[in-house]
């Protein structure tokens, strides 16, 4: 129904009657949204907390039966059929079961997998933690949303100007980009139908169904939109949804900040992310590796322990030391102008880059906090998280944030920036230079460090250590150091071996088994029972698996395989052992890597004479646990 008013709207004669685009784009998202309000039947549905998805109608009229047979023998003293009432409770709860279990099986016969695991989760809790509830404070929605913006002092110190013609060295091309409509298309068939609504109310599932119907309206709007390098109001609204970072909130830093944007915005960044990480190069930010092709969370620990290794095992006087920086609300603090000047010497179009500046300036923004909504306010300043831009626009940002030494390395993974300092000889000058400029660096870009939740890390392995190391001091700061931190999932400790780590993800890993085993009380089939423990279970036992598995103690391996075995034991089929996927993983991860010659490790990997062996890298290990 709602495709076929669709297909006979005439969205001419609503551009004719727009005083200009900005208006058509309102009235074309507030009409869809009417034509989708008038077409969808809404049905309520009251669930309570503690219901079984298996409680249907059957269920509740034998509960019902039973209860009023129980008030009956009561009265009359006959309870025969009070028992028959139970019995008959009884048979409908296992019939229900059948049915709920047959319907969760059918969804892993269907391949669909989203349905079949949103089913184990209402099921056994399995993934839905509990947070603690935001107090409903009218005042509360106000306060948050003059904190998030409260990066806008930043501005007054930034006076960069944007020139149509820009500096870069393609800057005086200004060609405008353009979107086709069968991209468009593509991208709205993609749309995840469980994303929440934005402020235009257009839900992802109305997208996705009326994609056809849709993709040339978006298309004429996204190209005008390009073409004059403004981005529609109506586009950058959002309602700021605060979460809890803890269970006991105390201040309004304990809320973090998420923000509900336009779905149609968000198909939009998606095509315009796709053109500018075609035109950025690959050699920019080496050690950048997220937002990248063929980079992950394990080249990045990969990359420092091996620098690290490396440097130990060269000198018995080298040791390391690790600077695992914090910056506060990173994506808050981007300057758009800044970004927008570093973008054109890129080499980014003008039109472009006056694009992204105005996406990022003008952005109208409330605070809902239960019912309460706050006062608008208007922001020039930050990346909203949860748009598609954010995190490629932050690592833009920071590309030039790169070492200056020999002997140093920073390494990142969107914001989670690590500085490795390589010391020789107890000399930790270009360490400590490396530090001072990273700390004016962040200063002249308006990027805010949080030197009481950033650590440093002591990698010695030296017999006559120096004691005590000397502290190290951002803006008059002490920096704690830590003998363990987690570092993108995975806990680095300073003797670089992994039985902490490993510690915890097998108590992890032991508790979701008690969901794998209340599934087989399900009695459902041994297929469901691995797609769960290979979903979440193995995925947590082997997490960057190979960066930690080779140098694991034979006692910590043992612990991990335990595991393994015991899941064996309570699904009935045969599992993977942790070597083998470990092994598995290594050889592809390297396969990945030879062919990718602009990979930071890639250099490591070079052919002996015959070209049929790769070069041994000469036993770089750490020392060897005891245990092991």
């Amino acid at each position: 129904m709602l495709q076929a008013a669709l297909d006979d709207v005439d969205w001419d004669m609503f551009r004719a009657t727009s005083s200009d685009v900005s208006e058509f784009t309102d009235v074309a998202l507030s009409f869809v949204n009417t034509l989708a309000e008038q077409a969808t039947d809404t049905i309520s549905i009251r669930t309570f907390s503690n219901q079984k998805p298996w409680v249907d109608s059957t269920i509740r009229a034998a509960v019902n039966k039973c209860t009023a047979a129980h008030n009956g023998g009561l009265l009359s003293g006959n309870t025969s059929e009070y028992k028959a009432s139970c019995y008959a409770l009884r048979r409908a709860v296992r019939a229900a079961k059948h049915r709920d279990r047959e319907r969760i099986e059918s969804h892993f016969q269907l391949n669909d997998s989203g349905r079949m695991w949103q089913g184990l989760r209402t099921i056994y809790a399995f993934g839905n933690k509990s947070s603690a509830e935001v107090r409903a404070d009218p005042s509360l929605a106000d306060e948050l949303n003059t904190f998030y913006g409260r990066f806008e002092s930043n501005l007054s110190s930034v006076s960069l100007p944007i020139s149509a013609s820009g500096s870069g060295s393609q800057s005086s091309d200004n060609h405008v980009i353009t979107v086709l409509e069968d991209e468009v298309r593509r991208a709205l068939n993609r749309v995840n139908i469980r994303k929440a609504a934005g402020p235009d109310g257009i839900s992802g599932r109305i997208l996705r169904s009326c994609a056809d119907q849709l993709a040339g309206l978006f298309t004429s709007i996204f190209n005008e939109s390009l073409a004059t390098s403004v981005v529609f109001t109506s586009f950058k609204k959002s309602v700021i949804i605060p979460v809890p970072k803890n269970k006991n909130p105390s201040c309004l830093n304990d809320y973090h900040p998420v923000a509900l944007t336009s779905i149609v915005m968000k198909v939009f960044e998606g095509l315009v992310k796709n053109f500018i990480c075609s035109s950025i190069p690959d050699t920019l930010d080496p050690l950048q590796f997220a937002i990248r092709p063929n980079r992950s969370t394990d080249d990045a620990i990969s990359h420092i322990l091996h620098s690290s290794l490396t440097h130990i095992d060269s000198n018995n006087r080298n040791y390391v030391r690790l600077l695992f920086i914090d910056y506060s609300s990173a994506f808050n603090t981007i300057v758009p102008i800044k970004l927008a000047s570093k973008l054109m010497d890129l080499g980014l179009n003008s039109s472009l880059c006056n694009w992204i500046l105005d996406f990022l300036s003008g952005r109208p923004q409330v605070v809902k906090v239960s019912q309460y909504t706050s006062n608008s306010i208007t922001l020039n300043v930050g990346a909203p998280q949860g748009c598609v831009l954010s995190p490629l626009l932050y690592s833009l940002y920071t590309h030039d944030c790169v070492s200056s030494h020999s002997s140093t390395s920073i390494i990142k993974f969107a914001y989670d920036t690590v500085v490795l300092g390589l010391i020789h000889n107890n000399n930790e000058t270009a360490y400590l230079d490396e530090v001072e400029k990273l700390t004016s660096w962040c200063q002249d870009n308006c990027l805010s460090l949080n030197v009481s939740k950033s650590k440093e890390l002591i990698v010695d392995f030296r017999k006559r250590q120096q004691q005590p190391y000397n502290p190290l001091m951002i803006s008059g700061t002490p920096v704690e150091r830590v003998s363990s931190f987690k570092y993108l999932g995975v806990n680095i400790s300073e003797d670089l071996t992994w039985t902490t780590h490993i510690q915890t993800q097998v108590n992890k890993a032991r508790q979701r088994l008690y969901h794998l085993r209340q599934l087989r009380k399900l009695r459902v089939s041994p297929a469901v029972l691995k797609t769960f423990y290979s979903g979440a279970i193995e995925s947590v036992l082997t997490q960057c698996i190979s960066v930690w598995f080779g140098n694991s103690s034979s006692h910590d391996c043992k612990a991990l395989q335990r595991v393994v075995r015991l899941a064996e034991r309570i699904s009935g089929s045969a599992l993977p052992s942790l070597q083998d996927i470990y092994l598995k993983r290594c050889k592809s991860r390297a396969v990945k890597i030879i062919k990718d010659s602009i990979h930071p490790s890639n250099h490591l990997f070079t052919l002996l004479p015959s070209g049929k062996r790769f070069r041994d890298l000469g036993g770089v290990s750490s020392p060897r646990p005891s245990g092991s």
